[in-house]
């Protein structure tokens, strides 16, 4: 598989917040993902969870299933439970051919909270970290086993949030688990995306690509404001909107024989941010700086 281009159909329908976007048909986010030239996308709330309905849908925009997201409970679960839980989500991606699946652990998380500033989000305790990293790699083995990936992902108001969260998780789980970087997150909570690639080189398997909006998030920390606010204020933006270098980053890439999808998943108001021209600026601009690092 060569590197490919995707997006995520959070550019015009909201999962956390079916305000934003709730109008929009199913239909008309897979017409303009396949208009702006995307080769794939991921799933979201609309879809259909039955891999025979969902294939036909996709087929006819000519699109692959990329993944899915998935909330994982590990530290409220026990693996048995946690297995048994994910078993339609596997079956639907590993059914329609996804490499990868979009893993986060949401036990106490507030991202889809508006009422909980980011500050209170949950965090591990010492003592926890080895327990939950032995069964989040044995979670992703058995994924694995189905022709599944696990890219875990970091994500605001979550339990992996930092940079050094992400390093502590890669040292104590398994090859196994896959490390999804996404861009924006990182920036959000404060790290550098190139650094934290550099690091975990060999451990990414998936990409979200997002740029975050420098003035909006000064204003967001600067609040304590929720995940889903600092959203709404247009914390989040897409590759090519702003002075964001994805190159460097693709290069490293480049250098460890990436491939994976590249996808947009930048989250916005669709009223504020006009799906349609955003997803083409994403893609006009990822399918540039993935050429220019080598990237087919």
């Amino acid at each position: 598989m060569t590197v490919r281009i995707g997006i995520n159909p959070i550019t015009w329908t909201n999962d956390d917040m079916p305000e934003l976007g709730g109008d929009t048909p199913l239909e008309t986010c897979l017409a303009e993902t396949s208009q702006a030239g995307y080769a794939g996308i991921e799933l979201g709330n609309k879809f259909p969870r039955r891999a025979a309905e969902l294939a036909p849908i996709l087929d006819r925009h000519r699109l692959a299933l990329i993944s899915g997201w998935y909330s994982g409970k590990l530290l409220e679960r026990s693996l048995a439970e946690e297995i048994a839980a994910v078993e339609d989500h596997l079956v639907l991606l590993a059914t329609l051919g996804c490499r990868v699946m979009v893993f986060a652990e949401t036990t106490g998380g507030i991202g889809d909270d508006r009422t909980v500033p980011l500050s209170c989000r949950p965090r591990l305790a010492e003592g926890d970290w080895a327990a939950f990293a032995a069964k989040l790699t044995a979670v992703a083995e058995h994924l694995g086993r189905r022709g599944v990936a696990m890219a875990f992902h970091h994500h605001m108001g979550t339990v992996i949030e930092t940079p050094a969260e992400i390093d502590r998780l890669m040292e104590l789980t398994g090859k196994a688990v896959g490390l999804l970087l996404d861009t924006g997150h990182l920036v959000y909570a404060g790290g550098d995306p190139l650094a934290v690639a550099r690091r975990h080189l060999v451990r990414i398997n998936h990409v979200h690509c997002k740029y975050v909006r420098r003035p909006v998030l000064e204003r967001v920390r600067a609040r304590d404001s929720s995940f889903l606010d600092a959203v709404v204020e247009g914390v989040f933006t897409v590759p090519g909107d702003g002075s964001i270098d994805y190159a460097p980053l693709f290069a490293v890439l480049k250098q460890a024989n990436y491939q994976g999808w590249l996808v947009v998943e930048a989250e916005q108001d669709p009223a504020k941010a006009h799906p349609l021209t955003y997803a083409r600026m994403g893609y006009d601009y990822l399918s540039r700086a993935a050429a220019g690092a080598g990237l087919a």
